[in-house]
């Protein structure tokens, strides 16, 4: 289990409170959407609800990788109360299933067609043993880059889509006196970035190394060319990096401090925040090198056992409510993902949005769909922490070279299966 900090602790010490004034028909909900767009996109939920009679008992962990919320959520598991859904990502979702702690949604999944409108990639995760046991929320691609229009355009430069053309913009922007690329120095942002330069390396590559875990993949030269190249995008950064959350690096590049930021869709809901529209003032692409391909992972609800009628008809209801294609289209179009289900029209969707459910036809049809491992979608969290603890070392410089960190990945892969 992890070590708590301070602010997880007392986040526990709240949700236990909140918990013992849960009423049966409420819903107990541990999540880590804490960012305005987040937050704004949860509300559609909450809303949702509340036209149903259902209450809402708010359990927010902030952390954007959620592994604070994870840490919460194992000691309120421990003491034998646990939520009533809890925010997951991938292998997660699996682990505790595994457990025999999750629900089940059987019932609700049949009575809608989930079977038909939920991609298998996502039902992987979403049902264990045959039986569904977390309702898919949306899928997030990772592979993205948001870049500020004005900056682009400043450089003089087209949109970058090979990595010569993504230098030369990031040099270009430097010389114009604004920090390139806005980052977090945090493991799983780290990691994000790293999993867009390894996927530019060849779609098989990607498949080999973080899917099938090859031993030949993670220590060879494609690899080491990948980790070059993350130690070279490290020059781009400001030097107060450390520590720095997603959506404050996000910020940045809205406030015209930084060029871009390489991250996950989710970022768009700050851009929308700030008021800002994709085209106008900032630009929305696939990282250069990926386009055709993508990384994914798939906000879960994963449904705890729960105790009495009244608290399981509220969590099916809320499941149906997750499910429902209104709310898919109103929740995605505020969160900058895609619907989780196939059948939702992209019609309120913006450009950045229309582009996410053509790219995710795309590659779901092209087979170059692949689970994140950034984000618990390409290996166990066991695996994931290893690849997490070698890029971060890597980025701080604690390798001579990119030929240096992938032996230590291979070796930590290795150690962590």
């Amino acid at each position: 289990m992890r070590k708590m900090t301070k602010g997880v602790t007392s986040a526990l010490a709240l949700t236990i409170g909140l918990a013992a004034a849960a009423r049966a028909e409420d819903v107990e909900v541990l999540h880590w959407w804490t960012a305005g767009g987040e937050a704004a996109a949860l509300n559609v939920l909450k809303e949702d609800l509340a036209k149903q009679g259902i209450g809402w008992v708010d359990m927010p962990v902030a952390g954007g990788g959620g592994e604070a919320a994870m840490t919460a959520l194992s000691a309120r598991v421990t003491a034998g109360d646990p939520p009533t859904a809890v925010q997951m990502l991938g292998f997660d979702i699996t682990d505790w299933a595994a457990q025999g702690a999750l629900g089940n949604l059987d019932e609700v999944a049949a009575a809608e067609g989930w079977d038909k409108v939920i991609p298998a990639a996502l039902q992987a995760f979403s049902k264990y043993d045959g039986h569904w046991i977390a309702a898919p929320v949306n899928v997030h691609s990772t592979n993205w880059l948001w870049i500020s229009k004005a900056a682009l355009d400043k450089t003089g430069l087209a949109e970058p889509t090979s990595w010569d053309e993504l230098i030369a913009v990031l040099d270009k922007m430097k010389e114009n006196g604004i920090t390139p690329l806005a980052h977090g120095g945090q493991p799983w942002q780290d990691a994000t970035v790293f999993d867009s330069l390894v996927l530019a390396q060849g779609t098989d590559f990607y498949k080999a190394a973080f899917i099938d875990l090859d031993p030949a993949a993670l220590g060879g030269e494609k690899m080491a060319a990948a980790f070059d190249q993350l130690l070279k995008l490290r020059s781009y950064v400001d030097d107060n990096f450390s520590g720095r959350d997603w959506n404050l690096a996000s910020a940045m590049v809205i406030n015209g401090e930084a060029g871009m930021q390489a991250m996950g869709d989710w970022a768009k809901g700050e851009f929308l925040g700030a008021g800002q529209k994709p085209g106008v003032d900032f630009v929305c692409i696939r990282f250069p090198g990926t386009q055709g391909a993508i990384t994914f992972n798939a906000d879960q609800f994963a449904m705890f056992n729960v105790k009495g009628e009244e608290a399981v008809k509220a969590q099916h209801a809320m499941a149906s409510a997750i499910e429902s294609p209104a709310f898919q289209s109103a929740f995605n179009t505020v969160k900058g993902s895609v619907p989780a289900r196939t059948d939702v029209p992209d019609t309120a969707f913006d450009d950045c949005g229309k582009k996410g459910i053509k790219d995710l036809a795309e590659a779901s049809a092209g087979n170059t769909l692949f689970g994140s491992m950034a984000h618990g979608y390409g290996a166990p969290a066991s695996v994931k922490n290893a690849t997490y603890d070698v890029i971060t070392a890597a980025f701080n410089g604690e390798y001579a070279d990119g030929a240096s960190a992938a032996t230590a990945l291979a070796e930590a892969v290795a150690a962590a299966q």
